[in-house]
């Protein structure tokens, strides 16, 4: 089963920051999601919605412009990144899921993907992207046919895992309070990876690996993975 670093290596360091990043590298995680969304002045920003939770300043991170959210101290004088910024740290070390905060215009993002293609920072195959707003998968998809989409849900639909099929998803990414072994089976007699998502607890690493799940997002990598090994 796999294990990616929930924003990072959150449990123990700043929340999609450079040096959560970096910890769950050091880790050996199998990939690192981080969450991404534009500013006010359309940079793509590597962080969370509201900017009061995690950092000193207020507000949502799409009402404020870069050079004030830089300016922030997003934990132990850490600054929120750029998704430039983020990707760089990654380079070709792992998988990297993007998860779309908000439903916002594309064209940038989709730009910096292609530009960072080009120029070698990570391959096609590293890259997922996932996000709650299914429409907002379509449109990438169209664009970047190559991508590999996640389709993010906090249920169990009723004809299962039919709609990221539908979607042309290479993933479900679902909450581990809304799963069960006849999602899983559907998913995968589908095609489909099923990651659960905020998995921290033994337990319910334990309850994720007997239901077959493909891999976890956790906020403690290093924990999952010891969890993991002794079994």
């Amino acid at each position: 089963m796999l294990v990616f670093a929930h924003r990072g290596a959150s449990g123990n360091y700043p929340e999609n920051t450079l040096s959560a990043i970096q910890a769950a590298l050091q880790a050996n995680v199998d990939g690192v999601e981080l969450d991404v969304q534009s500013c006010a002045d359309d940079y793509a920003i590597v962080h969370d919605t509201w900017l009061d939770r995690t950092t000193n300043g207020s507000g949502k991170v799409n009402q404020t412009q870069l050079k004030e959210l830089q300016a922030l101290d997003a934990g132990n004088g850490e600054f929120i990144p750029n998704l430039q910024q983020a990707l760089d740290a990654i380079g070709q070390q792992t998988m990297i899921n993007l998860e779309l905060k908000h439903t916002f215009g594309l064209d940038q993002f989709v730009a910096c993907i292609e530009q960072n293609v080009q120029q070698g920072t990570f391959h096609r195959e590293q890259l997922l992207v996932s996000s709650f707003d299914h429409h907002q998968l379509v449109w990438l998809k169209q664009k970047l046919p190559w991508v590999k989409i996640g389709a993010l849900t906090a249920s169990i639909p009723l004809h299962y895992a039919e709609f990221a099929q539908r979607l042309h998803a290479y993933s479900i990414h679902i909450d581990k309070n809304f799963i069960n072994h006849q999602f899983v089976d559907d998913a995968k007699q589908r095609g489909l990876k099923v990651f659960a998502y905020t998995v921290d607890k033994q337990q319910d690493i334990e309850d994720m690996r007997a239901l077959g799940v493909d891999g976890i997002f956790s906020n403690f990598p290093c924990h999952a993975k010891m969890i993991l090994s002794r079994s």
